[in-house]
Formats: structure tokens, sequence, C-alpha cells
């Protein structure tokens, strides 16, 4: 079994036929209006949601969107959502206005057919945030088996995902998160060699943690996106107007040093597609090596990188991916990612992808499919990595004595 699921029950450990299931989802999904742009989400929780369907359970379903500031805020409803489940499921998905909404138990003991209810974006009740004990207690009072597949949002102890199962006596896992936790504790259980993360995305502030959790394990790193700009500048290499973290400097350069000790590869660009302003693509151009004039800024990883990463990739056992090469989101500046994600596409190893914009970029390059897991959950993927106790997981495992007897 998994180390990081020890002591935590799945879905399939209960009985569920005419049991109400109360299960937090992540359903987090980008909204353009009413028209859901990405649904990754939603398809990655139809797994759970059919096993308890087929085992014949009557489903609460529950998650939360954006952030509202209050239940006014209507361009956060769960309705495009609603909608989508009622079409996937072939079920009527009833959407309940308000979290703590009384009505649910009337469709409940009324004569549940062929429908599954969704509670409206739990944000819009303040006591979720809150982690308030009264909206756990109000979802307690009807659900007799608590199930969290919310991975994207078990770093936080709220309602939903720490008080209510603080106080249910049967709780577990979803089939999504069991997934999570195997895949992530594979990158850190011995992991087959070679072993490379590739790291982006704008701030080494964010991945500083990672990069010190894995030092050990990996057998090198790849570094690109912004990030590479502080790294470049500490080996008093020119970057022009690029990001640059000028207090993470010393660190970038005592990790240079690091690496080289350890006998480690660290790979980083060797030339720049760059431009005079950030997503201009009118002014775009390809550096000749790594330094970068002082009027340009650096905005993706240039060829010959793309060459040297996709080369070492493609030796790669084990592969962990998190942040972007560059601004992949406008066309001109995203090649360096989508050639990461086609390097990995290629590889016959185990390919994890972080969460977040990476998990946006691997979409977008097309190559999605051919990634052996893209994590749901971007902080939470990155806390669990390094080494951080996930709420919404540790409330899950079976209380030490001491702890039971206050």
């Amino acid at each position: 079994m998994s180390s990081g699921l020890k002591g935590i029950k799945t879905v399939r450990d209960f009985e569920l036929s005419g049991k109400t299931v109360f299960l937090r989802l992540d359903l987090n999904v980008p909204l353009d209006g009413q028209r859901i742009t990405d649904e990754t989400r939603i398809v990655a929780s139809l797994p759970t949601i059919n096993y308890c369907l087929e085992k014949g359970a009557k489903l609460v379903m529950a998650s939360h969107l954006g952030r509202p500031k209050s239940a006014q805020d209507r361009k956060y409803s769960l309705e495009p959502v609603a909608k989508r489940l009622t079409e996937l499921l072939n079920k009527e998905v009833v959407l309940m206005e308000e979290p703590s909404s009384e009505g649910v138990k009337h469709i409940l003991y009324g004569n549940m057919k062929n429908e599954v209810i969704l509670l409206e974006n739990l944000r819009f009740d303040v006591g979720e945030t809150e982690n308030s004990s009264e909206l756990a207690q109000q979802w307690a009072s009807y659900s007799d088996i608590y199930i969290n597949d919310a991975f994207g949002a078990s770093h936080r102890a709220h309602a939903s995902i720490h008080a209510l199962p603080e106080i249910m006596h049967k709780k577990g896992i979803g089939l999504l998160i069991e997934k999570e936790i195997k895949m992530l504790d594979s990158l850190m259980d011995s992991p087959k060699k070679p072993y490379l993360a590739v790291l982006g995305g704008s701030k080494i502030s964010d991945k500083i943690d990672v990069i010190e959790k894995l030092i050990n394990i990996v057998d090198g790193f790849i570094i690109g996106g912004a990030m590479a700009y502080t790294f470049l500048k500490a080996q008093n290499i020119p970057v022009g107007k690029s990001l640059v973290e000028a207090d993470k400097l010393k660190y970038a350069k005592e990790m240079i040093a690091r690496m080289e000790a350890r006998n480690k590869t660290l790979l980083l660009p060797v030339d720049h597609v760059v431009s005079t302003e950030f997503a201009n693509v009118a002014n775009k151009k390809v550096t000749t090596g790594a330094a970068i004039n002082e009027n340009y800024m650096g905005l993706d990883i240039g060829p010959q990188t793309v060459k040297n990463f996709t080369a070492a990739l493609s030796h790669a056992a084990t592969v962990f991916w998190n942040g972007p090469m560059g601004v992949f989101e406008t066309a001109g500046f995203n090649e360096g990612t989508f050639a990461i994600a086609k390097a990995l596409a290629e590889n016959n190893g185990n390919k994890i992808v972080g969460g977040g914009d990476s998990a946006a970029a691997a979409e977008a390059s097309g190559y999605a499919s051919k990634m052996t897991h893209i994590s749901t959950g971007g902080g939470a993927s990155l806390e669990y990595l390094q080494g951080e106790k996930l709420p919404g997981l540790e409330i899950l495992r079976p209380r030490k004595q001491s702890e039971q007897v206050s």
C-alpha cells in the first residue's frame, strides 16, 4: 500500500447500498460566463460518482467554485456544472440553492429515483472557509458516510474538508485521491532511475521546498520558465529585462554548487525566445546564446534549449513536471512548453505532471492523454511532495488512543 494512504479507508471499504454518501468533490472548473472551458476536474470525479451509484448509494455531492465574496456572487454558481453532470451521468442533478439547505432532507427522505443532489457552491456559506462545526453538523445530520475526493482542496482546513469528517464515524477517500496519492508517492518512494524533475513557472520561491525534498532523490533538474533567469543571473549571465528574484540569487548560486558537488545534472536554457515587452509577438526574436540583451526579456526557451531538454528527457525513467517553460498562454511563446509535453509523450517511463499551469499546459499541448498522471491539485500536489500534512487527509487517519480519550 502507498505510504501516504496508511490507515485511510477508501470508498470501496464501505457498504454503500441505501446509504447517503456526502461526496466532497473538486468541481472548481474555469468558466466563461455559463460555459465550462475545461472539464478535466468533472471528468476526473466520474469514477467515484459512478462507483457510488452502482453500489446503490444516495448521493449528496459538494464542491466550491472560485472565491465568491458572498452568495450573491452568482457568477460562481455551480449551475453549469450541474447541467454538465446531468448529461454525463444521465441522471437529474438537483442543485440545492443553499449549501446548508434543509431541502436536502426532503429529497433524501422522499422517493429518490434517478436523481443525485449537488449542493450549491460551498463558499456561498461563510461557514465553509471558517471550518464551521455548525455547518458540518448540518451536513452530518443526513449523511451516513463521508467521502473526500477533492484532492485539489485537501490542503485547506475548510468545513467540508475538515470539520465534517471530524464528526463523521464512517469516512474515507474516493478513487481520484487514491490515485493521486499513489502517483505522488511513486515520485518519492523508490522511483525508477534516471529520475528528472522539470521545473518552470515564474518563481523559485514557490519551488524551494520541492527542490529541497527532491534534491537527494532525483538525478537532475531541468529548469525553464522565468525561474531560470534567476539561476542564469546567479552565474553572472546577463538576462536583460527578464523576471528575476533578486532575493533568491544566493539560493540559486548555492543550489548550482550543491548539484555539482553531488554530480547531478542541472540543465538551464542556453538560448531564449525574447521580446521587448511582455507577450509582444511582433518584436519576438531568438538569442544566439544564454545572454539576453538589456532591452529584451526572456519569454520562452529557445530551439537549442528545446533540443538539450528533449535529449535528456528521452533517457528518463521517471519525470516530474511542474511549471511551464514560458508564457505558454500566448501563441509564439508556447513552443518550449509544448516541446516538453511532446518529449514526455514520447517517453515510456513514469511521467507525472503537477496541477495548475502544468496541467493546463499539458492539456493545451494536445499530449495530456500520453501522461501517466496529471494531478488535479496544483497547490495540494506541491504541498504533499514537500512533505506537508494535508488537513483533508490527516483527519481521515485513525486517531491515536490518547487523542480519542480527550
